[in-house]
């Protein structure tokens, strides 16, 4: 008597797809599993993917099987594909490692088959659903305006500059997670504005498209073969973008003293104008001071350096000699201490 032929154990294909990109736009290895397969089930009847799965004829079957049925649908060397909810069903996939632990079951090939990846800048939409319901539901996110959070903007810049000069990258990488949550945020308020609104949408197109408009060499026809071909692409795009009756059009001038002087400087040397700052004999005073520190931070922006980065290495220096000096002088008075009793 011929003995029973094993029982083959078949295929479990878990097929995941990423929320973040648009359903239906699945990987061609995924299609034809999906074609192929001798069964696809799915446990969430609101699946973004059910609608076109059915339109492409695919039967899709409504059903959560437990690990064992799972198993027992494979049987006869079948191939059944479970369309996950997200990243995978956890207590299927903990269930079926259970039984392969065990030891005791013909267990089916498993294998997480991706339909669709994220693509580059995609957690970017979760940032923008996070802040749309933290702006909706927050108490004090809700209430706040643009005016109310300009001083976090600011904050947020300079602790951004200050891990860039510690050479901290996790440090940088939230910083920069902070500032771009500034932008995030008043993209968000101005979205409600009852005259004007703009989305984050319109943010990234104004950029997008002011990038491609000032990079002619990569998306036209003009050339540009050095660093300072690339500068005078940009100056010259941005002067006719902008129609500005002055060099000094455009300087924000609430920003710190030194960076303010080098601007001003930078406008002057690019326009080819001959304007020397102040002499100190036109001020007395505190106001003598400032235009040497003008003239200071003109000769360094002449020389290719930023005043303003020069002088916070310089104050960190002597932060750090400031520190030294504090612990000196602490051993000291502790030594003295000692020597008293």
């Amino acid at each position: 008597m011929n003995a029973e032929a094993p029982v083959e154990p078949g295929r479990i294909v878990l097929l995941t797809a990423s929320h973040r990109v648009a359903p239906g736009l699945l990987s061609w290895p995924a299609w034809q599993m999906l074609r192929t397969a001798d069964r696809v089930l799915c446990a969430d009847g609101d699946h973004p993917q059910l609608p076109y799965l059915r339109e492409a004829g695919v039967d899709v079957g409504l059903a959560a099987p437990t690990a064992q049925e799972l198993v027992d649908a494979c049987a006869g060397a079948r191939t059944v594909v479970v369309l996950a909810a997200g990243e995978g069903d956890r207590s299927l996939t903990d269930g079926l490692a259970r039984m392969a632990g065990s030891g005791r079951f013909q267990m089916p090939d498993l294998e997480l088959l991706p339909g669709s990846y994220d693509l580059p800048g995609a957690r970017l939409l979760d940032l923008v659903q996070v802040m749309d319901r933290i702006r909706r539901d927050c108490p004090w996110s809700s209430r706040q305006t643009h005016e109310g959070l300009a001083k976090y903007a600011i904050e947020e810049a300079y602790e951004l500059v200050e891990a860039i000069e510690d050479g901290d990258r996790d440090e940088l990488r939230e910083e920069l997670g902070d500032v771009l949550l500034q932008v995030v945020f008043h993209a968000r308020i101005a979205q409600e504005d009852e005259t004007e609104p703009f989305s984050i949408d319109d943010v990234a197109g104004t950029i997008v498209d002011k990038l491609i408009s000032r990079h002619p060499h990569i998306f036209g026809d003009a050339q540009a073969e050095t660093p300072e071909e690339v500068k005078a692409h940009w100056l010259r795009t941005k002067a006719v973008e902008k129609q500005r009756d002055s060099v000094t059009d455009g300087v924000p001038l609430g920003q710190p003293g030194l960076a303010l002087a080098a601007k001003l400087a930078s406008r002057v040397r690019t326009a080819g104008l001959d304007v020397p700052p102040p002499s100190t004999l036109a001020g007395a005073g505190d106001s003598g001071i400032g235009y040497e520190l003008l003239a200071l931070a003109v000769r360094a922006e002449a020389a290719g350096h930023d005043p303003e980065a020069a002088l916070r290495a310089a104050a960190r220096v002597y932060r750090d000699a400031i520190r030294a000096a504090e612990a000196a002088a602490s051993a000291e008075a502790g030594e003295t201490a000692r020597n008293d009793v």
